[in-house]
């Protein structure tokens, strides 16, 4: 068995971001992927699963923990639970993440 969601019918926010939560699908994960402005992200928050993101265009800054990194097209970065994260898009075109979810559900908390 297997599914296709036609764009049409993906969850996609005002910023062009989409949201794919992969349990009603039968998929142990969920993901975002992320199509942002300069200066667009989300503000500090935590999730108690791990986080990845595979940045695949534009440039951007991520907060972990304590920590500020700058990443560039094609780098994975990784977020082990419970720990405050955020990024932006620095650059002056869009930024184009996939952020994947070891979830079936995205559970986010505000920091």
């Amino acid at each position: 068995m297997f599914h296709v969601i036609p764009r049409a019918e993906q969850d996609q926010r005002p910023n062009r971001t989409i949201l794919f939560e992969g349990g009603q699908y039968g998929a142990p994960i969920s993901l975002f992927l992320v199509d942002n402005a300069p200066g667009e992200g989300p503000a500090l928050h935590t999730h108690p699963y791990t986080e990845t993101w595979i940045v695949r265009s534009g440039q951007a800054q991520f907060t972990v923990d304590r920590e500020t990194i700058d990443a560039n097209p094609g780098d994975i970065i990784v977020v082990n639970p419970e720990t405050p994260h955020r990024f932006v898009n620095t650059g002056a075109g869009r930024l184009e993440l996939t952020c994947i979810h070891a979830s079936e559900r995205v559970i986010q908390t505000w920091v």
